[in-house]
Order: structure tokens, then C-alpha cells, then sequence
């Protein structure tokens, strides 16, 4: 075993170590990446040959965090490790979008890249170590790969921005992007930041790719200390030039006149469909499955083609736009009538219907990480049914697209919830249509839902799809505002912007291509706030601002503060007082020690059940304030006066002098035990001990000097 050893500093004297040759020594490549106490162990294994039949990279990409990294057992019944938490699965889409365009475009041979999480330093967040440690494993393999390239976090705190900040100084960010590149160019960025400008958001995606050229470059010296520069060798395509240039001849000009028609996707798809069906009609009978599958792969490049060509030539988009006209809006809100709020937004062909619905704390998300765990108070959760492209597809529940797409838009919202939100609060978002970035309208659809329920949010957020086109022969680019499904899988850029009025406050980015210069990107952002400006306008004129109130069904919520000393009179012994009071008011109630005082937050689908509970936790917690006045029960008669009980458990003295304004000698016939009374409280001794007046609220008579005057 002769392990090999790579360190590197990535600023501030802080180590990144990169170990290959000791661990997993029958995978493809394995490496183990190291900063303080976080371990990440990387492997991948391609299959030596492709699959019949098969045009793309069957790549997967796994993440995974092992408990015992944080020296913690896992939950539920089976204690053990399972299915990906949508954490790993977000991580592992990291990973992916960064890795598989890096893939020559002619690979298909089965491949995985799996990423364990093997010891974690609590203070140091292992997934901007993951794409790191993935290519990192090929580039000490045999695999083709046109990498290295790396991902690091950047985040903007106390001004400054920094490459992967500690976790507790996070709290303090106002941006924070994970950016992949390799070296020369950016192929992904994904985060969230606090309405800032377009020129911040390119200075700290800069700041990243200097970073990412130092992680680069010390993957091309450990691929040099291991010896593996030279890759394997494979043909994992046929070929047919023939039959490609057939096609081109056949069929380019009746591609391009279908897409300059301007006409529906279904019409389009059929009319496309139809002219493919032909030119392999036109091939013969007989063919041999090969042929097939070429001439249907070469048929598609002419279609990448043509359209490409339309929008650099022409201007002119498949479906009849220029580059920054966004399609048709319209929106409505409060269409679900019993939901806390709802909306729907439609654009061009792309429709979500939203709802919000409001909860208690006891409907907070419990999340039980293996370095992520605690709760979650804000939920929004994003369904892509079949249907809404036109197509059959089981309900196997939430896929990684969905956690992805939903976690964008969950991402943009959350940065405009308000700070003090008693609520729990969930959003759902069913895409009926989807021709376009359905994620985006998600985040239209859910901050009108916001607003719709009376959330008030601090300023409404849109979303906006940006693509590009780019021929690398002329130098020429179009920059596309809301592009079509079909734009989106024929070009070069997926980019993804959500902001207010203000600013960004959420990004999502893939890069297809290689040499995107910074103009070009700057140009993108430009034409993004231009185009997410026009769609807050469009929303605006359904609704502005959050409605002053909540719906009259919304359930609502009372917190209380209270003194730590009366929260276990509150909860009572094993909880017997607060499910008492639950049971006999028809409120929830939850209670916690925060600060040293007792946080209540009382829940309920109407006010005389708040009102009930509200009544009874201040029976018990409320201190008695000197110069108030109580109706107070008598408890206790004695030769010097009456003992009464102004709250529960809390009694004071009635001195038979400040009974009345006349002298008592006796306490006979005064009051009974069980008499109400009316007093005012005078005094609160040292010792606690409370002393009352009946007096005190009684008139005083005149004296005798002035009845006589």
C-alpha cells in the first residue's frame, strides 16, 4: 500500500488534502477528501462497454452521509442508514449537473459515482467538498473525462466574500452560491442571496472560479503523482455519414419552415414527428435496427440545427417571439376557496396552482440528519404530474427533479417570509402545464398564495428562465427570456433568476457549453431583472401587497411570554394542566424555554377557544401587579381579617382595617368563605406575601367637621 497524498490551501491557512491508493483500491478511481475532521470518500466505476442502443451517459450520482460521521445512531425502526434524505439528494444533483457535461459527448458506458460522508467536523459543510472528491476520483482513473473540475462555496459575510465558510458564520451571509467550473470556464451555480444586484452576484461567481482553478490544478498534479494521464480507449457509437447527410438534405428545410411557423408544441411536435416518420419511410423496408436508431439520432440534429439557426440568423424563436418578449400572463388568487390561501399563475403554456396552508408548531418538519438535523417551519413542496406535458406516467411520488425544482423556489421564498412567523408554514405546488420553467412559476404562483393568505412578506418575489444560444464558429449569441421546453433542451444555458423589485435573491445555472465570457453572462442577468420586472408588474394586478388579515377559516396563533418559573405549572405534573386546558378549550398549546423566559404558542381555528386559553395560562402565569384591581374569592376567615384568593394559588390579606372605611371589631358577619369580593392590591412584601384593600376602591365619607359645614 503506498497511499498518495495532495494538499493544498484554499485561503487562510485552511488544508484541503486529497488521499488516493489506500481506500476502495477496486474501484475505477477512489480518493478521500479531507479538511479538518470531514472525511469524504469518492468512488467511480464506468463499465468497460456501452449498452445496444443507448445515445446518452447512463450516469448516476450518489451522496450519502454515514451517521457514525457525526458519532450518531440513525432513527426509525431499522436503525440504519436508507433511502436518500432530500439533503443527500440535493447534493447529489450538485454533483451531477457539475460532473455530466464534462462527459465526452460520444461516452455512454454505464457509469457511478458514489460519495460517503465518512467524519464530519460539525463546523465544516461537506457538500462544498463533494464535486471536489467526485472528480478528483476520475481524474485518478482510466475513465474519459474532459475535467478536473471543482465546486466550492462562496458567501458573502460581514462584506467580505469568503470560499467555503464555516457553518456557523452562514448565519451571518448575504449571498451564498456553490459554484462548479473547471478551469476556464463555469458550468454551474445554485444559490440564494439576500436582493442583491446583478454586478454583486457576477463578482462572487469570479471570486469562486479563482478558487476552483487551485482545486483544478491540484487534481492535474495528483492525476501526474498516480500516472494516470492517459485514458482508456472506446467506441461506444456507430456511425453512418451517409446517412447524416441524408438526412440534412432531406429534411433541414422542412424542419426550419416548421419552426419558423410559430405554431403550438403539440402541433409543432406532431408536424416534426411526421417529417421524421418519413425520412425513415423513405430509407426503405428492412432496416436493420442500427439504421434506425441513426437515422432518428440524426433527424434530432437536424432539428438542433434548424432551431439553433432560426434564433442566430433570424432572431425569430420557435414559437414566434424575439429574444426578450415573455409570454401571455394571467393569475388569480383565493381559486381554492377553503385553502389558507391559493393562486394560480399561468405563462404562455407553463400553469402551477399553489396553495398555502398554516400550521402550529407541532407541524414543523423534524429533520434527523446525519450532519443537518433540528426543524423546519417553512415547507414547500413541488408535484410534476404526467399530464401537465401530455403524458402517461405513474405516480412513483417525488423524484429528484421535483426536490430540485422545489427546492429552488422554496430557497427564493424564504427570503422574504417575514422574521417574526409564528406559523408553520406549507406550500404546494401542482404544475397542471409545464412548457417552460415550471420552477418559476412556482415562485410566482407561491408569493401570490403568500400574499393571498395574509402572510405578510416583505416584498413579492418572480422568477425568470434565461437561455443562450452560441455558434462558436461565428462568435455569434442570442440571449433567450423565458425560454420553451424545447429551447431549453436545444441550447446552451438553463439560468434561472428570482428576485424582488430590489434584487436577486435565488439562482440556478447550467452551462452547456465551454468559453462563457463574463459579458455574455453579465448581458443574461440584465436582461433576467428586465424580464423579472415585467412579470412583478403582471402579478401586481392581481394582487399588490399581503391582505391585512388572514382568511376568517385560517387558523390562528397567540404566543405568550411568560416567567420560567410557571412553566411547570403551566404543563402541570406528566402534562396533566396543558392537556387539560387543550382538551377543554380546543386550542394547542406548545410551551418552551427560550432565554430564561417561557415561550407559549397557543393554536386555534377560532378566537373564543384562543380567548379560553389565553385566559387560563394568564390564571397561572400572570404575576399580580400592585394598584390592580381583582375579583377574588374568600378563602379564609380569621379574628384579623379574610385571606382571598385573587388568582389561582395566589392568596392575600384583608386586613379588617381595610375592609371598609368604618371600624370593625369583629369579623362576624362580615363575609363568608366563598363570597366574592373586590380589592385592590397594595403591596407585595419581601417575603411575597400580598396585602389587599376593599377600602381602597370605596369612597371615603366625609368627616364630621365637613358634614356639619
Amino acid at each position: 500500500m503506498n497511499p498518495i497524498k495532495k494538499t493544498f490551501d484554499i485561503g487562510d491557512g485552511r488544508m484541503i488534502e486529497i488521499e488516493t491508493g489506500k481506500l476502495a483500491k477496486q474501484a475505477d478511481g477512489s480518493v478521500v477528501v479531507k479538511m479538518g475532521d470531514t472525511m469524504l470518500l469518492a468512488t467511480v466505476v464506468s463499465s468497460q462497454t456501452a449498452k445496444e442502443g443507448v445515445d446518452f451517459l447512463p450516469l448516476s450520482v450518489d451522496y450519502q452521509e454515514k451517521y457514525a460521521a457525526t458519532g450518531r445512531i440513525p432513527g426509525g425502526f431499522l436503525r440504519r442508514e436508507a433511502r436518500l434524505s432530500d439533503y443527500e439528494v440535493l447534493i447529489s444533483r450538485l454533483v451531477d449537473r457539475a460532473l455530466r457535461p464534462m462527459f465526452p459527448e460520444d461516452y455512454h458506458a454505464d457509469t457511478q459515482v458514489m460519495i460517503s460522508l465518512i467524519s464530519a467536523d460539525k463546523d465544516i459543510m461537506p457538500d462544498a467538498l463533494a464535486g471536489l472528491a467526485a472528480s478528483a476520483a476520475l481524474a485518478v482513473s482510466d475513465i474519459p473525462f474532459n475535467g478536473p473540475i471543482s465546486e466550492v462555496r462562496v458567501a458573502k459575510i460581514d462584506g467580505k466574500l469568503v470560499i467555503n465558510p464555516l457553518m456557523s458564520d452562514l448565519e451571518r451571509a448575504t449571498l451564498e452560491f456553490i459554484v462548479a467550473g473547471s478551469y476556464n470556464d463555469i458550468g454551474m451555480v445554485e444559490g440564494e442571496c439576500k436582493e442583491i444586484s446583478e454586478a454583486e452576484m457576477v463578482e462572487a461567481i469570479e471570486f469562486a472560479h479563482k478558487a476552483i482553478k487551485i482545486q483544478v490544478q491540484a487534481q492535474r498534479e495528483l492525476a501526474e503523482m498516480v500516472g494516470k494521464t492517459t485514458k482508456r480507449e472506446y467506441c461506444h457509437e456507430n456511425s453512418n455519414p451517409e446517412l447524416r447527410e441524408r438526412a440534412f438534405a432531406d429534411t433541414y428545410d422542412k424542419v426550419y419552415a416548421i419552426a419558423k411557423s410559430a405554431s403550438a408544441k403539440n402541433e409543432r411536435s406532431e408536424k416534426f414527428s411526421e417529417i421524421e416518420k418519413a425520412f425513415i419511410a423513405s430509407l426503405g423496408e428492412g432496416l436493420d435496427d442500427v439504421t434506425k436508431f441513426l437515422a432518428k439520432k440524426y433527424f434530432h440534429d437536424v432539428q438542433y440545427d434548424a432551431v439553433r439557426n432560426l434564433v442566430l440568423d433570424e432572431g425569430m424563436r420557435l414559437d414566434g417571439r424575439d429574444s426578450r418578449t415573455v409570454r401571455p400572463i394571467w393569475s388569480e388568487v383565493s381559486y381554492l376557496p377553503a385553502a389558507h390561501g391559493s393562486a394560480v399563475f399561468t405563462r404562455g403554456e407553463t400553469q402551477a396552482l399553489t396553495s398555502v396552508t398554516l400550521g402550529s408548531k407541532s407541524d414543523e418538519q423534524m429533520i434527523d440528519g446525519a450532519f443537518i438535523n433540528g426543524y423546519n417551519k417553512f415547507l414547500l413542496h413541488y408535484n410534476f404530474p404526467g399530464f401537465s406535458t401530455g403524458e402517461v406516467r405513474p405516480n412513483r411520488g417525488a423524484g429528484r427533479r421535483e426536490i430540485g425544482h422545489g427546492n429552488l423556489a422554496m430557497r427564493s421564498l424564504r427570503q422574504v417570509l417575514p422574521e417574526e412567523n409564528p406559523y408553520t408554514i406549507r406550500i404546494v405546488s401542482d404544475i397542471l402545464e409545464s412548457n417552460g420553467s415550471s420552477s418559476m412559476a412556482t415562485v410566482c404562483a407561491g408569493t401570490l398564495a403568500l400574499m393571498d393568505a395574509g402572510i405578510p412578506i416583505k416584498a413579492p418575489v418572480s422568477g425568470i428562465a434565461m437561455g443562450l444560444i452560441t455558434d462558436e464558429k461565428t462568435g455569434k449569441y442570442a440571449i433567450l427570456s423565458d425560454i420553451l421546453g424545447d429551447e431549453d433542451h436545444l441550447g446552451d444555458m438553463d439560468f434561472k433568476v428570482t428576485g424582488t423589485e430590489k434584487g436577486i435573491v435565488a439562482c440556478q445555472m447550467d452551462l452547456k457549453i465551454n468559453g462563457l465570457k463574463w459579458e455574455v453572462l453579465s448581458a443574461a442577468l440584465e436582461q433576467a431583472k428586465e424580464a423579472r420586472l415585467h412579470i412583478l408588474n403582471e402579478m401586481k394586478k392581481t394582487i399588490a401587497t399581503p391582505r391585512e388579515d388572514y382568511k376568517p377559516h385560517a387558523p390562528r396563533i397567540v404566543t405568550l411570554k411568560i416567567d420560567k418559573e410557571f412553566i411547570g405549572a403551566v404543563i402541570g405534573p406528566g402534562g396533566k394542566i396543558i392537556q387539560e386546558m387543550q382538551r377543554e378549550t380546543g386550542a394547542n398549546i406548545s410551551i418552551e424555554e427560550v432565554d430564561n423566559q417561557g415561550i407559549v404558542e397557543i393554536f386555534a381555528d377560532n378566537k373564543a377557544a384562543i380567548d379560553a386559553a389565553v385566559g387560563r395560562i394568564n390564571a397561572i402565569a400572570a404575576k399580580p401587579e400592585v394598584g390592580a384591581t381583582y375579583e377574588g374569592k374568600v378563602k379564609t376567615i380569621m379574628p384579623f381579617g379574610a385571606f382571598v384568593e385573587i388568582m389561582p394559588g395566589k392568596d392575600g390579606l384583608l386586613h379588617i382595617s381595610e375592609i371598609d372605611w368604618q371600624r370593625y371589631e369583629t369579623m362576624d358577619g362580615i363575609f363568608n368563605v366563598g363570597d366574592m369580593v373586590t380589592v385592590k392590591l397594595l403591596e407585595v412584601d419581601k417575603q411575597g406575601k400580598l396585602k389587599l384593600s376593599r377600602k381602597a376602591l370605596l369612597p371615603r365619607p366625609p368627616k364630621p367637621e365637613e358634614q356639619g359645614a
